[in-house]
């Protein structure tokens, strides 16, 4: 033996009376040992010296078995405190062990197109990713959004801001947006010491190959991590709260996560069913005390939720405009390759898009290091992911492929047999003998696409293949249901049915994690998929299924509660799928269904934008655009707005509006667009001044809606900008909930007495608004041309002071047929208005009005009025709507807006208002 161990143990030995020493070898024989005990009773007998003793142990025993050996003895002698000083050595010495272990695992890594044997470092080729700490529940009931609230791998696993460490964190993250990597770079830095340092053992599980695990215990499980040496399972299991466990690719698992509690384990030494004992880490019945980090696709997030007690979730978004350069400078390692790389993906809006998704960055900068020669080529493939995965597998197969070519496409048929199977069975691992039975022996071009590794099955050690990356796995299953079958081939019974309408149903009913097997499948029935399949990789693929593609996304359920209300798309799916295909035929010929967007609380990534304004670009019949609290991630930084409307381009809104995509894909020629509603989208000036120009350059644009606490006086008065455009026909203006002051109200009658064609604003909940705006208003709008029919000013904080401006203007207008003045106490100024509705020129029809603060007088005026017009209708008109949980923190407003003077009214009924008809109807109350 030899070490610090051995020094211990002797040091032990020697510190031992003689007749302990003696003790000590008299006992070793009847140690109970795996194996038998090897030194004869004679040879013990002569061995006089401590030193000697050990090396006979360490030569029989090996070291690790001679140290609990003595350990053990050392109790039966009560020897207690010499046992635990070598068992805190033996636990010293194998920590260190195990750090060197996880540093050899996880500092480097292979990429599936480096060189062999290259291998490449974590610390030079990780970037920082956008991930976002978010609500399980995101329509919970206390406000709060946690959308805003970005992590990096140094605040993952830190306190929250109310101070608390979640037990369970649940990294989210779609296929290749980089969970993996981003655990890598947990484990690295946990090496390192610069974070979880509150850990004395991080193990990471990677939950493919649990696969093959039936019943386990927490102890084999923590084995799985550890080197090939004895663990000391008692003193690592004797402080579970230094312990965190990392679950990598836990949907592949595909395990029910819903046991009786009864069932679970409190014995972490116990061996159990895979599924119990992870149900029992996860339900807190095992090792209460350790913490769990989880990663995996937004498929098994559901089921997730529904066992575990935390509150948020963490999601990775991808990269940010700046992260996304930093990656192709790290990939590259050369300034000059990595600004011609990145100028020319940066010059393509759908490929730079694409390049949000980091495992899309990797694909390009592949392509792109070897092929800078051939931009052209990748240009014209860069549209969709599809487009991308084909590019680099022709890139592939032209490269490292030697094979005559007929050999290859077959092999490739059975690869996508393979790859579906396994979608189909949760499998991302395979054993030798599924690939020899696939046909799929052939190590060269095994090797191009499948990943081999070493792997402990019960007391067998076994060879498993995986695909190199989960996206190459998907794009062979989908080929698989596209694909024709080569003359001479023979059918085989096992493989699964090419049966795309069984797929697609089950995707739609219950296997959200096909989604983007799914997504493949809608791009590779482009023509130009299909010929470049054939030109680059030598494929057949049949266009057929694309009736079965296009008939199923024409029937899914409309987002519609009513038969009479239009027909919504309200998932952003839908257009992901619609993108995948790029074929603007297709595409109109499922959107022709369809007349308009309803989305709610989605966070709308480049590329999410990308999808959707292509498919806007399409719809010559789409009507409304809805979207409640959902936020655009901006592509460059904000930048001061420039003053004054119309423009002549976009180009200066683009620098500085996330909604610049949006609108300019609305504003295309032959839009329809009639109806937009932005409520709770953390809108700002920058936004109110391309909404403008769309105002001034879309005539059928005739209903604007706009409810958010961001946009303030001066995106109103840039929205002014764009009303006062004669190409500017709007009919309904809201602006509820927009934290108006009357600083903007003298810009908004100008902008009124510009338009002929307005006939509701709605200004509600704007508690700044006051009487000072009311008179503003009504003084501009008494001198204009203006002819409001609905004139809503519900809960801005009005009194009796504003009503003779009202008066007044009432006196000039005569075909207002609506007027919102619920929840305001206006006292004396109550009576002198209604005094006035009393004339028989007023032709009034509606007036909000909280009658139970009216005084005296005011309430004989109110009786006197409704005998003289018993058609005008009194009451109080607000129309609540709450913003989604995550919206709440993005207003900039108080929360007293919200829930104080207007919540008094809340619940009352209220008369239907224009909001209940469609964009077109004139019944404005």
């Amino acid at each position: 033996m030899a070490g610090e161990e051995s020094t211990i143990l002797l040091e032990a030995l020697e510190g031992l009376t003689l007749e302990d020493f003696q003790e000590f070898k008299k006992k070793l024989p009847h140690t109970d040992i795996k194996g038998g005990w090897n030194i004869g009773r004679d040879e013990l007998e002569k061995v006089t010296h401590p030193s000697s003793l050990i090396s006979y142990m360490g030569d029989s025993y090996g070291e690790g078995a001679a140290m609990d050996i003595a350990i053990s003895l050392f109790e039966e002698m009560n020897q207690r405190d010499l046992a635990e000083k070598i068992l805190d050595e033996k636990v010293k010495e194998y920590k260190q062990k195990y750090t060197e272990h996880v540093a050899r695992e996880f500092l480097q890594y292979k990429e599936a197109n480096s060189c062999l044997g290259e291998n490449l470092s974590v610390r030079d080729r990780y970037t920082n990713l956008t991930i976002a700490r978010k609500s399980w529940d995101q329509h919970g009931d206390e406000p709060g959004d946690v959308s805003s609230d970005t992590v990096t791998t140094q605040t993952l696993l830190e306190p929250s801001k109310d101070g608390q460490v979640p037990p369970i964190t649940v990294l989210v993250g779609a296929s290749g947006m980089g969970k993996t990597m981003t655990i890598r770079k947990v484990m690295m830095e946990w090496v390192e010491g610069t974070l979880c340092t509150q850990f004395d053992y991080v193990f990471c599980i990677d939950c493919k190959e649990l696969s093959f695990s039936k019943e386990v215990s927490m102890v084999d499980l923590i084995s799985k991590c550890c080197p090939q040496q004895r663990m000391p399972a008692g003193r690592i299991l004797g402080n579970p709260e230094k312990i965190l466990f990392i679950f990598d690719s836990f949907e592949a698992l595909g395990l029910p996560l819903a046991q009786p509690k009864d069932e679970l384990s409190t014995d972490p030494t116990e061996a159990k069913p895979l599924e119990t004992t992870l149900l029992s880490l996860l339900r807190r019945t095992v090792l209460p005390e350790s913490s769990v980090l989880i990663a995996t696709r937004p498929a098994a997030l559901q089921s997730l939720g529904q066992c575990l007690e935390g509150k948020h979730y963490v999601e990775i978004l991808g990269f940010s405009p700046a992260a996304r350069e930093e990656y192709f400078h790290r990939y590259f390692g050369n300034d000059s390759k990595a600004d011609v790389a990145f100028r020319f993906t940066r010059g393509n809006e759908v490929l730079y898009s694409l390049c949000v998704i980091p495992v899309m960055s990797w694909t390009v900068c592949t392509v792109l290091e070897r092929e800078l020669y051939e931009r052209n080529q990748l240009l014209a493939c860069s549209k969709t992911t599809t487009q991308m995965i084909m590019f680099y597998l022709s890139w592939l197969m032209k490269h490292r492929v030697s094979n005559a070519w007929q050999n290859l496409q077959q092999f490739l048929h059975k690869l996508c047999s393979l790859a579906a199977d396994g979608i189909w069975k949760h499998k991302v691992l395979f054993e030798e003998k599924e690939i020899e039975d696939q046909g799929l022996n052939q190590p060269q071009l095994l090797s191009l696409f499948l990943n081999e590794k070493g792997l402990e099955k019960g007391t067998d050690h076994v060879n498993v293949y995986s695909f190199s990356h989960l996206h190459l796995q998907e794009l062979f299953a989908a080929m698989f249901y596209v694909l024709e079958d080569q003359d001479g081939m023979v059918s085989d019974s096992r493989i699964l049915a090419k049966d795309v309408n069984m797929l697609l149903e089950s995707y739609h009913t219950s296997r959200m994690d096909l989604n983007v097997t799914v997504r493949l499948l809608f791009g590779l029935v482009n023509p130009k998929s299909v010929e470049y399949a054939g030109e680059g990789i030598g494929c057949r693929i049949s266009l057929q299924p694309r009736e079965d593609l296009l008939r199923w996304l024409q029937t899914r359920p409309r987002g519609t509660s009513h038969p009479r209300e239009v027909m919504k798309i309200e998932d952003l799916d839908t257009f992901h799928l619609l993108f995948e295909t790029n074929e603007k035929s297709f595409v109109q010929s499922v959107l022709g269904s369809f007349t308009g967007i309803a989305l709610q609380d989605v966070k709308l990534t480049l590329y999410d934008q990308a999808a959707l304004c292509f498919c806007i670009k399409q719809w010559a019949g789409l009507l409304s655009v809805t979207l409640r609290s959902c936020s655009f991630h901006q592509q460059h930084h904000r930048q001061e707005p420039a003053k004054g409307l119309p423009r002549q381009s976009w180009r200066q809104e683009e620098l500085h509006s996330p909604l610049h995509p949006l609108c300019q894909a609305l504003g295309h020629p032959g839009s329809s667009l009639q109806s937009l509603r932005l409520q709770w989208c953390g809108l700002t000036e920058g936004d109110s001044g391309v909404l403008g120009t769309l105002l001034a350059t879309l005539p059928s644009l005739v209903h604007l809606e706009l409810g958010d606490g961001a946009l303030g006086d001066d995106g109103v008065r840039m929205l002014c900008a764009g009303l006062r455009q004669p190409g500017c026909q709007l009919r309904v203006l809201r602006l509820r909930y927009t934290h108006l002051t009357s600083a903007c109200c003298q810009d908004l009658a100008v902008a009124l007495g510009t338009s002929t064609c307005l006939e509701e604003l709605d200004l509600s909940f704007s508690a700044g608004l006051r009487d000072d705006g009311v008179k503003l208003l009504c003084e501009g709008l008494q001198h204009s041309g203006c002819q409001l029919q609905a004139l809503r000013l519900g809960s801005c904080s009005l009194t009796g002071a504003c009503c003779q401006a009202l008066v007044a203007w009432l006196g000039h207008s005569h075909g207002l047929k609506c007027l919102d003045l619920s929840d305001s106490e206006l006292g004396a100024g109550a009576t002198l208005l209604l005094q006035h509705l009393r004339h028989h020129s007023c032709t009034l029809q509606t007036l909000g009005l909280s009658t139970s603060t009216l005084s005296k007088d005011a309430l004989q005026e109110l009786a006197a009025l409704r005998a003289l017009k018993p058609s005008l209708k009194i009451t109080d008109l607000l129309e609540h709507e709450a913003p989604e949980t995550g919206a709440m923190a993005r207003l900039t407003f108080q929360r007293s807006v919200w829930a104080g003077r207007g919540a008094a009214v809340r619940g009352r009924k209220g008369l239907p208002s224009s909001r209940a008809a469609p964009p077109h109807s004139r019944s404005l109350c």
